[in-house]
């Protein structure tokens, strides 16, 4: 397996302390890494500069918000980072919620599945170098009623742009085994994600003519390691909180995908409760309702040996590369965390 993981720019305490943190993955021997927006810092910023900073390491968008940017937009930002990187940006597409779409940008969330399927044809189109024509329900280019004709961009893709998307809905799963060239997933339960993830996207890789090993399945989960049992108990009790965030807080007062997600992976009553509880203000009773079993099963939490055996789990699932988010109060005790988690990824790919 791959190693990745995902950082949002602004989320240290100083914003040269994930550029540090960035370069000394690098140098731990990572694989990717994903720079996400979701209400914070934007990605393309922030992927400019790292690649500056690096010379290996694959970077990307996760993810970029269809909506809030214009496809073409998309597809200049793509090939200015690809080149400006020599080739080692990947971009990472999702469609967000309403609640970011909605409440902040100020853009419909409706038809979010056409949206994001017209973004990466549109994107493709821009990437092959010709002139740009597009009729669909979401989007027309050029623009009709108007003078305009159809137009190239003045700079070319000198690198392939691999396209990601970041999906939990079947449909949106669907669209992924049929157009992308990964899966950016989370909310993974290994035991749970053959009905609940994969057989979603492999119809959609039937649709498109494709098999398993034409998409790259990227998921990822905070990692954490426990010295011993009473410090694991403590560390799990730590996380519901969290977990019960996911599953109450995230998205609107009707759309949560995250609560869904974990429906369909055998916790479909607690995930209601737990966001009934939320939604009603009482936090502490609703982490109160978040099972240590849900904890641990979508992270990888506890210690070397139990994290070194999830993994094997992960890979046999299906899993091409693990996304870390590794635990830690300083910098160096997050490298730290991510250094044993990468040796620990290369020796569940080893011998049994």
């Amino acid at each position: 397996m791959r190693t990745a993981t995902t950082i949002e720019a602004s989320g240290g305490e100083h914003w040269s302390e994930q550029a540090d943190f960035v370069v000394e993955a690098e140098k731990l021997g990572l694989d990717i890494c994903w720079v996400a927006e979701a209400w914070g810092s934007d990605a393309p910023s922030a992927l400019g500069y790292y690649a500056a900073l690096t010379d290996r390491m694959l970077l990307g968008s996760g993810v970029i918000q269809v909506g809030t940017r214009t496809p073409v937009a998309v597809a200049q930002t793509a090939i200015t980072l690809s080149n400006l990187s020599g080739g080692r940006f990947l971009l990472g597409l999702g469609a967000s919620g309403p609640q970011v779409m909605e409440g902040l940008h100020g853009v419909p969330f409706a038809r979010p599945l056409s949206r994001v399927r017209e973004t990466v044809e549109i994107v493709r189109r821009v990437l092959d170098g010709g002139k740009l024509a597009y009729s669909g329900r979401e989007f027309t280019i050029p623009l009709p009623g108007g003078e305009a004709i159809p137009m190239r961009l003045s700079m070319r893709a000198e690198h392939d742009i691999p396209v990601y998307l970041a999906a939990l809905s079947p449909a949106m799963l669907r669209l992924t085994g049929e157009l992308a060239d990964g899966w950016l997933g989370t909310s993974f339960v290994p035991e749970g994600a053959a009905g609940a993830y994969f057989a979603h996207l492999d119809e959609g890789l039937a649709l498109g003519g494709r098999g398993r090993g034409d998409l790259d399945v990227c998921q990822g989960a905070e990692v954490a390691f426990a010295p011993d049992e009473e410090a694991l108990g403590a560390m799990v009790a730590g996380r519901k909180k969290e977990l019960a965030f996911s599953l109450g807080g995230m998205g609107s007062a009707s759309t949560n995908f995250y609560n869904r997600a974990y429906s369909r992976q055998g916790w479909a009553e607690a995930a209601a409760e737990v966001r009934e509880r939320w939604q009603a203000g009482d936090r502490d009773g609703a982490a109160g309702l978040v099972t240590d079993e849900m904890v641990l099963g979508t992270t990888l939490i506890g210690t070397a040996p139990m994290v070194r055996e999830r993994l094997r789990v992960w890979r046999e699932a299906g899993v091409n590369t693990v996304r870390l988010y590794p635990a830690g109060q300083t910098l160096d005790d997050r490298l730290a965390t991510l250094s044993r988690a990468i040796e620990l990824v290369r020796e569940a790919d080893g011998p049994e």
